[in-house]
């Protein structure tokens, strides 16, 4: 490929010959290079490799092909690729010098194929489960039995507000939870996001005030005080149950992003971007005098615009 980047707009030729403009680059993840170039030509956006570049101008990129061949390109197809806005690549931005929406890398394979794999896995699971629901049926009955007794309302101690260092700021408390059943006991490893609030990001995320939590009956388990600048979040994303990081994003700041579908929230947990349905969702939680946190680790059906507890 020749030296230098081809750019938005910049006229196409094809020796020596006008044939449209670039509209959009296409980057390759990997190796941070231009891969392709989308022309647009008559209309029609063609993806041309950028092995076909034969010269760049500021203005106006020269390919080895002739017009004719234009047609012979794969026309592109949006929905395959992800916008550097979408999709967080390190250090694309300084590699590639465009506008981020204007970047593309190609959407992941394994996303694409979620919908196809997950309808063979769940026809395969659906016919052993038909062929050996007479011989365990017994069994599970006697395993289901601890599905239908009330919620886990216990408090767990998840650690110290010591290691909050400064406003506004998530801070991953990570914590075991033992879960016992009718045949097993289990260790479960999970987490919570605490964050200290400052007074307009608490008013954000108290709006109605005070947050009260009831058990299955109804019944006032606690009262998140609005006046407490502590806030804890439940460490699954509310779009598929995800864990979910806090980072830096080039444009909207620090937030809460969850690699899995790339779902974007701010500190007050509202969503900013991606197809999470509703805000993080927020946990009962007490602070001792001594600064110990503790959490009620309630849990809501994922993928739900409205919050609906399951455990």
């Amino acid at each position: 490929m020749a030296v230098g980047q081809p750019k938005i707009k910049a006229r196409v030729r094809c020796l020596g010959r006008p044939v449209g403009e670039i509209s959009h680059v296409i980057a390759d993840p990997l190796t941070l290079e231009v891969s392709h170039i989308v022309v647009s030509v008559n209309g029609t956006e063609r993806q041309v490799p950028a092995s076909e570049i034969a010269a760049l101008e500021n203005d106006a990129v020269d390919l080895q092909c002739d017009s004719g061949q234009m047609t012979g390109f794969p026309a592109f197809k949006r929905e395959d690729f992800l916008t550097s806005k979408e999709v967080e690549v390190p250090h694309l931005e300084q590699r590639i010098q465009a506008e981020p929406g204007d970047v593309l890398v190609p959407f992941p394979e394994l996303e694409k194929s979620i919908p196809r794999r997950n309808f063979f896995a769940g026809f395969i699971y659906m016919l052993a489960g038909l062929i050996g629901l007479p011989m365990v049926w017994p069994v599970l009955r006697f395993i289901m039995k601890p599905m239908y007794a009330p919620f886990d309302n216990r408090w767990w101690q998840v650690g110290n507000i010591g290691h909050i260092k400064a406003e506004d700021v998530g801070t991953q408390f990570k914590f075991n939870k033992l879960i016992r059943d009718s045949v097993l006991q289990i260790n479960l490893d999970t987490n919570a996001w605490v964050i200290k609030a400052s007074p307009a990001t608490l008013g954000k995320i108290y709006t109605h005030g005070d947050r009260t939590f009831t058990d299955e009956k109804g019944n006032v388990l606690w009262v998140n005080d609005a006046r407490i600048p502590y806030v804890a979040y439940s460490g699954k994303c509310p779009h598929l149950g995800c864990g979910y990081k806090w980072r830096s994003h080039r444009t909207l700041g620090q937030v809460f992003l969850c690699p899995c579908h790339l779902s974007v929230y701010d500190v007050t947990g509202a969503v900013l971007d991606g197809p999470a349905p509703r805000p993080l969702d927020v946990l009962p939680i007490k602070v001792s005098p001594a600064g110990d946190v503790e959490v009620i680790d309630v849990q809501y059906k994922a993928g739900k615009k409205e919050q609906i507890r399951i455990a």
